[in-house]
């Protein structure tokens, strides 16, 4: 009762007419944010906390928050509409999304994006209200170990997205497992595979890479369609911008699913919803009826990521709220703009000052319903980029990729490396090697190598520490049944059909 009574006067809190005006504010402008490669939630609420000092702590957090579950929506725009992920959680959305939009279904893919963000959202939001302290006991429970076997787990996902040729997967996940390395070896403090290259000490950027692989290969796909005569005309809509029933009920249970694994994915510090929206994905494809259409346009291939990605940040606010940890870079510039008003996240917050967390809590109900206003009725104008003749579309999403690119790290390098992985893209569509795994591994192989060398730091180098708790042999099993129902599945098909038609 007490619990309930707190979260009526948080509803207080964030009704008051000035903290609805800034929820309205912050969604916005994580919307816009979103659109906009590599500017990401992190430098935006980074900005707003000089200009937020004096506020009343309350509302600048509700805006702040508004700002980080704002941008979720925004970076499916461009991932769907011109293959250009807004935002790292968006990369896998851009797959199926994208291929939707050529169909003509591009109104649809942009609705259940937003219908999807704004369900599992709420089931985020949900989930933080009712189950925020006992799930912050589980991810206490999360060693370097079972770091390594959960990225072990999500890393086994290769085996779905590796398409006809697992060798080629395989040399595509190698690949982004290479590229990971590069940069200063946190345990020895040494450069490998800088070059020489000052810049790159911080390794290469996720969102250069990924920007280049999708919107700058699409460029120069769409370069040699020109040149040979042979570009694709202006895509019209098919049908109604709305979802089909059949659409629709399809994407119910990715949705749900989404938003479950999102959630939990997001009680877990550091793991982040790029890897949320791959799990889910993944896992979408293999409950598929028909997992042939997964690349294709399947709508189911936006419909779970979408909703993983967005209740992921509800998840991140666990550890945040009850621990005073991070779960990433926006919750740790969150956790500087709490620090910055004297107030010390942990267990100790939900007593002395229930109006802050249960007015922030609940401003999420209220911001993921302005949100939902705000993107259905533009979806109309959103999918009239799909009619922009191709000599103006192209440079536009080289100009946009570009100012995202540069706007990481103010580096000229970052465009030398956009305009490179670009030819990358394009030789991978040309040689049919899937571009998914190596985003995924490069996702991954940072914090899986350290959180290997951690675990065998702490266990003196000994690797039963891998299967010393039951999270950890819980997850190795479940690898390896990842990897080996690929395989298993047909075959028990094919012996059940051989076993009928006999």
């Amino acid at each position: 009762m007490e619990t309930l009574t707190h979260i009526l006067n948080g509803f207080a809190v964030c009704l008051q007419p000035i903290n609805l005006w800034y929820t309205f504010l912050g969604v916005f402008l994580g919307t816009i944010v979103g659109v906009l490669p590599g500017i990401g939630p992190s430098a935006t609420i980074a900005l707003l906390i000089p200009v937020t000092f004096g506020m009343n702590p309350t509302s600048a957090l509700i805006m702040m928050a508004g700002v980080y579950y704002g941008t979720k929506y925004g970076g499916s725009t461009t991932a769907i509409l011109i293959r250009t992920p807004g935002e790292a959680a968006s990369v896998m959305t851009s797959i199926d999304g994208y291929e939707m939009a050529r169909k003509g279904r591009a109104g649809a893919a942009l609705a259940v994006s937003a219908i999807g963000s704004f369900i599992a959202g709420t089931i985020g939001v949900v989930a933080l209200t009712l189950f925020a302290v006992p799930l912050t006991t589980m991810a206490l429970k999360f060693g370097p170990a079972e770091y390594f076997t959960l990225m072990l787990f999500a890393m086994t996902a290769v085996s779905s997205l590796t398409g006809k040729s697992a060798a080629k997967g395989m040399l595509s996940t190698l690949l982004g497992l290479m590229i990971a390395t590069i940069g200063i070896d946190l345990q020895s403090g040494q450069p490998r595979y800088t070059m020489g290259i000052a810049e790159f000490q911080d390794g290469v950027g996720f969102i250069v890479v990924v920007v280049g692989l999708f919107a700058m290969a699409e460029v120069f796909r769409g370069m040699e369609g020109l040149h040979k005569g042979t570009a694709p005309k202006a895509i019209r809509i098919s049908g109604k911008l709305w979802l089909t029933r059949e659409e629709w009920r399809r994407s119910i249970g990715p949705i749900w699913r989404g938003g479950i694994i999102g959630f939990i994915i997001g009680v877990l510090p550091g793991a982040g919803g790029t890897i949320a929206s791959i799990l889910s994905y993944t896992t979408e494809k293999r409950v598929s009826k028909h997992p042939e259409e997964f690349g294709k346009g399947a709508i189911e291939g936006v419909a779970g990521p979408e909703a993983a990605n967005n209740s992921d940040t509800a998840g991140a606010l666990v550890p945040l709220l009850t621990l005073g940890v991070p779960g990433g870079g926006a919750t740790a510039v969150m956790l500087g703009a709490f620090i910055m008003y004297g107030i010390q996240p942990g267990p100790l917050l939900f007593q002395n000052r229930p109006d802050l967390v249960w007015g922030l809590v609940d401003s999420m109900y209220i911001g993921n319903i302005m949100l939902l206003i705000l993107n259905l009725p533009l979806i109309g104008l959103f999918v009239r980029l799909l009619y922009i003749p191709a000599g103006i579309l192209y440079p536009l999403i080289v100009t946009i990729s570009a100012i995202g690119s540069f706007g990481i790290n103010g580096s000229q390098l970052d465009l030398y490396l956009l305009l490179f992985f670009g030819v990358v893209g394009y030789i991978f569509e040309k040689v049919d090697i899937p571009v998914a795994p190596l985003v995924l591994s490069l996702v991954l192989g940072g914090m899986m190598e350290q959180s290997f060398r951690q675990a065998m730091t702490i266990s003196g180098g000994n690797p039963v520490i891998f299967v010393s708790s039951a999270i950890t042999v819980t997850l190795l099993i479940f690898s390896v049944l990842s990897i080996a129902l690929p395989f298993i599945l047909p075959r028990l098909k094919a012996m059940r059909e051989a076993r009928d038609a006999a």
